[in-house]
């Protein structure tokens, strides 16, 4: 078991020295396929470690594996150590999983792309950086495996780095991202100040042991580290980067909203959750902003054009969802909701870079349409992927989300204010989704859709920025000139076929009064939780029926008002426009940051630029420290003449020196 758990870790990163090594020398399409047999390698070592790990007593299935010490200071040992246990093996699976399926994916979608060889070797960076991240042990480890993720998300989100758009959305992710790290590490810094270690386990002991009930320390620690878990899983205030990080080439999309990055806050809240139980004024704080990012996420969601930015609205929501589980006990059921999102967030993406392929890159809602007919696959992968996002059963969002809620509700006190937040933000979702469905493949066939109907893709002759309209060319740093679809790219096809059928099946893992496989699996994990939550056998029919009324009567409505009777939401516009300028402003969350933290600090630096650097540096330290050099050197060169008098004379002041020296000494 300790081989295959260490070989998680290394097929994606041999691949990724590979490419990177070897990118020159190699084939592109050899970059794609040893991309994705690192990957696909990566997740055989998680099938056959979690096989091992079930063949030990439930009481036993903790078990760390370490490499060495690689760093020992102040009584404080960090050990090169990863933790197999059922809570880390589930999300490799799913990690490694979803991801080796957009490699796949990728081999096809990004065959014409100039920085062919470099997306691979970048693709599996991020994936190892993320499964560093799970299978820590400590939170050293933690921590380098979160700015690694940080990094690998800014070289891809601006993987096309001669789009200014592209590099800007990058610089922006990363930063807000920074601003997680430093939250991390603060929060770190409080936990080990009382635990005296940075082992996961050992500190989790410690805290059961040592802590009081009431411990200011653990709560700061803990709300610090939700400041790392809202920067990676994109909720307020530090979401802004999410949508902008559609910059990106459709395969990463995919990859950070299903499989990686923004599920890594949801991972960390349920990894410590003996801290957050001892600390529950800070869970609080996780399980209301969780409700809060999926309803505002949910009404920008209404009023997007942009096909991706939609999915990724609808990312954040669902991460919403999760963050609001976690944080108030519902481990399994955030985690079940994780499982599934992921199998149908991919899949919405795929189909979604299906159908901007057929555009030729084009992202708007506004100029699609009538691609049911000339893209019928990817119309049954959308319709797929939008019936599980809408909760509507017997698909596998149906199933967890709406566990999520049922455990709210058998909380009961305040928690019942989430639980309504819960069935609001399920009707959003189901309006927005279908909103975009309904957009994109019913109504008049655009001449794209009508184009690939007769049996031709349509390829622009001049390429532009979907977000600019700026003219591009498609050397590297650009997209290629080919754009692909799934009904002619069989990889493609295979990739979203799988993903449909997950989405369908894996709700199944855990269906209320038939099995509770995935609860049994965590068990171990989660045996030590002092939170017991057991809805009641009415509230589950309830919990049921209401989800599915929900998510059906959302469709319903998005039915009425995009294909039925189109004209409504411009009457809805007129009406209301106070309300879709605040949407569509995205709850002006980017004004707001750049108000108050971005132009202070940019007068700060161009205040110290003009008065710090330019006095005090250039001035004093810069002038200052040349101007003595300089007048040293005026007083050497003076003193060496050339002129044997000049010598002379100064040999014999020396001589009278030295002279006087001993007379006065004696």
């Amino acid at each position: 078991m300790q081989t295959t758990a260490w070989l998680v870790l290394g097929f994606p990163l041999a691949g990724a020295i590979l490419i990177g090594l070897l990118s020159s020398r190699i084939p592109a399409k050899a970059a794609g396929y040893i991309g994705t047999a690192s990957i696909a390698g990566a997740f055989v070592s998680a099938i056959l470690t979690t096989l091992s790990l079930q063949d030990r007593e439930e009481d036993a299935r903790q078990v760390v594996f370490v490499a060495w010490d690689y760093a020992v200071s102040a009584g404080v040992d960090a050990k090169l150590s990863i933790l197999v246990d059922p809570l880390s093996m589930l999300m490799i699976l799913v990690v490694s999983g979803v991801s080796m399926l957009i490699h796949l994916y990728s081999v096809a979608y990004m065959e014409s792309d100039g920085g062919y060889r470099r997306f691979f070797a970048y693709l599996n960076f991020f994936v190892f950086s993320m499964l560093l991240l799970i299978l820590a042990a400590n939170f050293v480890l933690l921590v380098i495996g979160w700015a690694f993720v940080g990094a690998a998300s800014y070289l891809l989100i601006s993987f096309w780095y001669r789009r200014k758009t592209a590099t800007a959305a990058g610089i922006k992710a990363f930063v807000i991202n920074v601003v997680g790290d430093i939250g991390l590490v603060l929060g770190t810094y409080f936990i080990l100040k009382h635990s005296g270690t940075v082992d996961f386990l050992g500190t989790f002991d410690s805290v059961k042991t040592d802590f009081e009930g009431a411990n200011g320390d653990l709560t700061a620690g803990c709300l610090l580290l939700l400041v790392g878990a809202f920067a990676k899983s994109a909720q307020i205030p530090l979401h802004t980067w999410l949508p902008d990080a559609m910059e990106g080439p459709t395969p990463v999309s995919a990859l950070i909203h299903a499989a990686t990055m923004v599920t890594a806050g949801v991972y960390l809240i349920a990894r410590m959750y003996p801290l957050f139980e001892e600390a529950p004024s800070a869970a609080a704080v996780g399980a209301i902003i969780g409700a809060v990012t999926l309803l505002v996420a949910g009404t920008i969601g209404l009023v997007v054009t942009d096909l991706k930015r939609v999915i990724a609205y609808s990312t954040m929501s669902q991460i919403g969802y999760m963050i609001m589980g976690v944080s108030a006990g519902a481990y399994v059921a955030g985690l079940f909701h994780l499982m599934t999102h992921a199998f149908f967030k991919a899949l919405l993406f795929m189909a979604a870079g299906s159908i901007i392929g057929a555009m030729g890159g084009e992202q708007s809602l506004n100029k699609m349409g009538g691609f049911r007919k000339a893209m019928p696959f990817t119309f049954v992968c959308f319709c797929i992927g939008g019936l599980a996002l809408a909760g509507i059963p017997p698909f596998s969002g149906f199933f967890s989300k709406d566990e999520i809620l049922l455990d709210l509700g058998a909380e009961g006190g305040w928690h019942w204010a989430l639980y309504v937040a819960g069935y609001v933000g399920a009707l959003l979702t189901a309006v927005y989704t279908w909103r975009m469905i309904f957009r994109a493949f019913f109504g008049e066939a655009v001449p794209e859709a009508k184009q690939l109907e007769g049996g031709h893709l349509f390829h622009p002759t001049e390429h532009v920025n979907p977000s600019t309209g700026e003219a591009e060319d498609t050397d590297v740093g650009f997209p290629g000139p080919e754009h692909h679809v799934a009904e002619q790219a069989p990889l493609m096809k295979v990739a979203m076929g799988i993903l449909a059928f997950l989405a369908v099946v894996g709700g199944f893992l855990q269906i209320p009064f038939v099995n509770h496989w995935l609860e049994d699996f965590l068990d171990p994990t989660f045996a030590g939780s002092e939170i017991e939550i057991e809805p009641s056998d009415n509230l589950v029919i309830f919990g049921l029926v209401l989800g599915a009324a929900v998510g059906l009567l959302g469709i319903a409505i998005a039915y009425q008002l995009w294909v039925r009777k189109p004209e409504t939401p411009a009457l809805f516009l007129a009406r209301f426009k106070a309300l879709h300028t605040l949407f569509s402003r995205k709850w002006f969350f980017d004004e707001l940051i750049d108000y108050v933290v971005v132009r202070p600090f940019a007068f700060l630096g161009r205040f110290a630029q003009q008065t710090f650097e330019r006095i005090f540096v250039n001035g004093t330290l810069v002038g200052g420290s040349t101007g003595l050099v300089r007048a040293g050197s005026a007083a050497v060169r003076a003193v060496q003449s050339g002129y044997l008098r000049s010598y002379a004379a100064l040999l014999l002041a020396g001589v009278l020196v030295v002279g006087f020296y001993f007379l006065v000494a004696s």
